[in-house]
């Protein structure tokens, strides 16, 4: 990858070492008090709590308890119109509970902030405070997208649907998350397809029941449906390109009550992961056809039902190369991911609005083997918490790059 253009001049890895301190406190008090979806009003409050004071417009959600926080640049309000860039940051928890015995560890039965969604937060603010304090100078505008509901409750999407998005009118939108199985404060991403979407797929069938010593007189819907399983395996093996590949698991398959019985109906639930639009509407009409044609086949009926998630999250190649060069100018180690990963995230509705990138920085605790280190949703993953100031720093620069120089 080539990296042939200046990436400012502002010693943000010092600053970020700066405002450590303030991000583990705000971290931490984030973990200890998990909120789960759409609505995660104590930890919103915790986030403006720390913003106060600062120079920025807030924008809250109606759906949500998301907002955006504005910051103008001196040098825009001066009469530069400039450019607007956006760094979103999550702020919901999972919920699991935790496992890791931390001094801090949730204090909410069945919650935890197992995906890093505190940390993301916590540098948010940190990059917020450090980016106010230089506003003068800042040629355009930056807004802080503080979304809850990232964990599949599609809170980017609730946000835009808002008018969030078009209020901040971003030119660019940049999005950081941490990985405990990557070396840390190694920065990681790719141009183009970085994760994939994330479709629910289920399917009823029905027969006949009845009793299971008299088969004859019923229609049991039970080999039906594990036809219908194996033909879908088939087609993503046979019809799916390996260049633009699909991956279609059904992960539970529910029937009957009783040894004797052959029961009317089964009940198919899984999960369709793409890497392209084209390829995700492909599965889809594949989906339909293949449930309802070999139910056909057999003289029984189906159902099938798609609940869309979210779609392919897709890095315009400039907004990753600028934060491969911004990475660089902090200091830190950039590697290109050599596959997209099937997980799915929902900073995708942004990427499908506004051109930009998101990338990864390794978080992986100080003396640890980053390949067998507790991953993302575990109840034990845990992540070095200095590597927060690196993330500071990463947000900054890459904010302070495009606006001084876009994507150029």
């Amino acid at each position: 990858m080539t990296l042939d253009f200046d990436t400012g001049t502002t010693d943000w890895s010092t600053i970020g070492t700066g405002l450590l301190d303030d991000t583990i406190a705000l971290r931490r008090a984030i973990h200890a008090d998990p909120e789960i979806g759409l609505h995660c009003p104590r930890t919103t409050d915790k986030a403006k709590a720390a913003l106060a004071g600062l120079p920025l417009e807030i924008h809250d959600s109606r759906s949500t308890t998301g907002f955006i926080a504005i910051l103008r640049g001196g040098r825009e309000q001066a009469g530069d119109n400039g450019r607007t860039v956006l760094l979103r940051g999550d702020m919901d928890a999972l919920p699991m509970q935790e496992e890791t015995g931390l001094a801090f560890a949730s204090g909410t039965p069945g919650a935890m902030h197992a995906c890093g969604h505190d940390s993301h937060t916590a540098m948010l603010v940190g990059a917020a405070k450090a980016l106010c304090a230089r506003a003068e100078t800042l040629p355009g505008t930056v807004a802080f997208m503080f979304q809850p509901g990232e964990e599949g409750h599609h809170g980017a999407r609730f946000m835009i649907e808002d008018g969030l998005l078009a209020k901040a009118a971003p030119d660019a939108a940049f999005a950081l998350h941490i990985s405990p199985n990557m070396p840390t404060g190694v920065v990681v991403s790719r141009e183009g397809a970085l994760l994939a979407s994330a479709d629910t797929i289920s399917a009823t069938i029905t027969g006949r029941g009845g009793h299971a010593a008299m088969p004859h007189d019923c229609l049991d819907p039970i080999p039906i449906a594990c036809e219908i399983v194996g033909a879908l395996q088939s087609y993503v093996a046979r019809r799916i390109a390996v260049s633009d590949p699909a991956v279609l698991s059904i992960t539970q398959f529910n029937a009957g009550t009783a040894h004797n019985i052959i029961p009317s109906t089964v009940e198919l639930h899984g999960t369709l992961r793409t890497l392209s639009e084209a390829t995700r509407s492909e599965m889809h009409g594949a989906f339909r056809r293949i449930v309802e044609g070999i139910a056909a086949a057999h003289g029984a009926t189906a159902e099938a039902r798609i609940d869309a998630g979210y779609p392919v999250t897709v890095c315009d190649p400039r907004g990753t190369r600028l934060m491969a060069s911004c990475a660089a100018a902090i200091g830190a180690d950039y590697a290109a991911m050599p596959a997209p990963m099937m997980g799915a995230e929902d900073f995708s509705y942004v990427l499908r609005e506004v051109p930009g990138a998101m990338a990864f920085i390794g978080v992986a605790p100080a003396g640890t083997d980053p390949a067998t280190n507790p991953p993302l949703h575990n109840t034990r993953m845990t992540i070095d918490e200095s590597v927060m100031a690196r993330g500071i720093a990463l947000h900054c620069a890459v904010a302070e790059r495009f606006l001084e120089r876009g994507f150029d």
